[in-house]
């Protein structure tokens, strides 16, 4: 098996992790920060995204198969904003410590008729911090929770 690591902020990391873990070829899910300044929890924000650790193989699922799924559930034009959560750990970005991952985002990106409008970061993977226990699956745990995505597409490709 071909494993890679990607990493996905697209708003809250609740339902970023409810919906990418469905997908076909994702082997795990770990929701987290990327790009902070620090390697704690409990300092003041330091410039993170929320985000979704994502381990897939590369011989089910492509980056940009990946990437045209995480497309689905965000809105790409929105600057630090998804549903009702504001604020820069809400920005939408993709992360990866391999450049063969930024360049295939990057390609998918401006192969679009809109990529001109598209505010998605993407860049390589500088820090991660693993979130708290209790923000891990939390979907899975409180499904009544405020998700910016809607339900049906959090199931959509439910295995």
């Amino acid at each position: 098996m071909d494993k890679n690591i990607i990493y996905f902020a697209g708003g809250c990391l609740w339902g970023v992790q409810a919906f990418i873990k469905t997908l076909p070829g994702v082997v795990a899910t770990e929701a987290g920060r990327a790009n902070g300044k620090t390697n704690s929890l409990s300092s003041d924000y330091d410039g993170y995204a929320e985000c979704v650790k994502t381990t897939f193989d590369g011989s089910v699922i492509s980056v940009t198969q990946l990437i045209e799924f995480f497309f689905e559930i965000i809105d790409p034009y929105s600057i630090n904003k998804q549903g009702n959560d504001i604020g820069l750990k809400y920005r939408t970005g993709i992360y990866s410590g391999n450049n063969n991952h930024l360049e295939e985002a990057i390609n998918y990106i401006s192969s679009r008729n809109d990529s001109n409008k598209i505010v998605v970061e993407v860049e390589p993977l500088t820090n991660y911090v693993k979130s708290a226990d209790e923000h891990q699956d939390r979907l899975s745990k409180h499904p009544n929770d405020y998700c910016h995505i809607p339900k049906e597409l959090l199931i959509k490709y439910r295995k």
